[in-house]
C-alpha cells in the first residue's frame, strides 16, 4: 500500500521515468518465444496468471493489485491467492522481475502493452521486469498514433459477429498496434490485445480468447475480483448492493472502487458465479488499469503505463 502524499510527482521524477521507459522499451519482445506458443492447442501451457489493479474511490494514495495463477485449459484455481501478495508496493518479486515463488508460464495483464502513447505499456513494464510472457488486455481504446473511437471504429465493432472475431488496430503511422477482439458471443464491446513480451500478436489473440468463459479473460476476471474484496476487507469498503438494489443504483459506484473510467455495457455477458451485481462485475466491460504513479500518486510503483 503506498502512503506517500497524494499529487502529482515532480517533472524531473517524470522525465527520469520517462528515460527509464524508453530504455526497458529497446528491450520488448514482440515474437513467440515458447514452444507452448506455436501450438495450435497450446500444448504445454499449464499455467496462466491473471493481474489486475483495483483504486478505490475518492483516494489517489491507496491502490490494491492481485496475481491470481489459473490452470490451463481448465481455469482453474491453481495457486492459493492468499500466497500471492495483493498489494503491488509490498510484493518484491515483482519489483525484482523474480516472482519465483508463483508458478506460472505468462500473464494476462489488465491494461495494454505496445499499444500505448510511448510504446511501452504496463503489460510491456511488467514483461520485462519478469521475463515472462506477457499479454495487455484493456476493455477501452486507447486513442494513440491515428486511433480514434469514431463512427468507423464503431462500425468495425458492429461487423464482429461471433466470439473469436477480431480486427487490427492500425495506428495512422501504418503499424498494427494490437487487435480488437469479440471474446465473448454476447459481448457488445471488444478487448483491445496488444503485445506485452515475449509474444506475438497472433498468440495473444488466441490466449486471451481461450481464456474466455466471460467477456473478461477469467485470470484477470478472478484478479480483479480478489483485489477489490481485499479493498473492502482491508479499508472497510461496503460491498455492492443486491441485483434488486442494483437496478436503482445502476448511476452509482456501490461497491466504492474506482472501476477504472469505464461506461456501462449491455447486459447479457455472462454474470460471474460470484454473484457480483454491478455491470462491471458482470463482464469487467470498462477501462484497463493503470499502474501508473502519475494517476495512483504512488512513485514506489515500478510499473507505469
Amino acid at each position: 500500500m503506498a502512503r506517500e502524499a497524494a499529487g502529482r510527482p515532480p517533472e524531473e521524477t517524470l522525465l527520469l521515468w520517462k528515460r527509464e521507459q524508453a530504455q526497458l522499451k529497446a528491450r520488448v519482445v514482440d515474437r513467440d518465444t515458447e514452444a507452448w506458443q506455436r501450438d495450435p492447442a497450446f500444448s504445454g501451457l499449464q499455467r496462466v496468471g491473471g493481474v489486475d489493479v483495483s483504486f478505490v474511490k475518492g483516494d489517489s494514495v491507496n491502490a490494491c493489485a492481485s496475481l491470481v495463477v489459473l490452470s490451463y485449459p481448465e481455469l482453474e484455481a491453481s495457486w492459493p491467492s492468499e500466497r500471492c501478495p495483493s498489494w503491488w508496493t509490498q510484493c518484491g518479486g515483482c519489483r525484482r522481475g523474480s516472482l519465483t515463488s508463483c508458478p506460472r508460464q505468462v500473464l494476462l495483464v489488465d491494461g495494454n502493452g505496445v499499444l500505448h502513447h510511448r510504446g511501452f505499456g504496463v503489460a510491456c513494464h511488467l514483461g520485462i521486469l519478469t521475463d515472462l510472457p506477457c499479454v495487455g488486455v484493456a476493455k477501452k481504446l486507447l486513442q494513440v498514433d491515428g486511433l480514434e473511437n469514431n463512427a468507423l471504429h464503431k462500425e468495425k465493432i458492429r461487423l464482429l459477429r461471433a466470439g473469436g472475431d477480431t480486427f487490427p488496430l492500425m495506428g495512422g503511422s501504418g503499424t498494427i498496434l494490437g487487435m480488437a477482439l469479440k471474446s465473448h458471443d454476447h459481448s457488445t464491446k471488444p478487448l483491445y490485445v496488444s503485445v506485452g513480451h515475449k509474444v506475438s500478436l497472433e498468440a495473444a489473440v488466441r490466449l486471451t480468447r481461450g481464456c474466455c468463459k466471460f467477456r473478461i479473460p477469467e485470470p484477470v476476471r478472478q484478479a480483479d475480483i480478489r483485489s477489490r474484496d481485499y479493498i473492502r476487507r482491508t479499508l472497510g469498503v461496503p460491498r455492492a448492493p443486491t441485483p434488486g438494489q442494483e437496478r436503482s443504483q445502476k448511476a452509482q459506484n456501490p461497491r466504492g472502487v474506482c472501476p477504472k473510467g469505464g461506461s456501462e455495457e449491455a447486459t447479457g455477458e455472462g454474470r460471474p458465479p460470484e454473484g457480483h451485481s454491478t455491470q462491471e462485475s458482470r463482464d469487467k466491460g470498462t477501462g484497463g488499469a493503470k499502474l501508473d504513479a502519475t494517476k495512483t500518486g504512488c512513485p514506489a510503483s515500478p510499473v507505469r503505463q
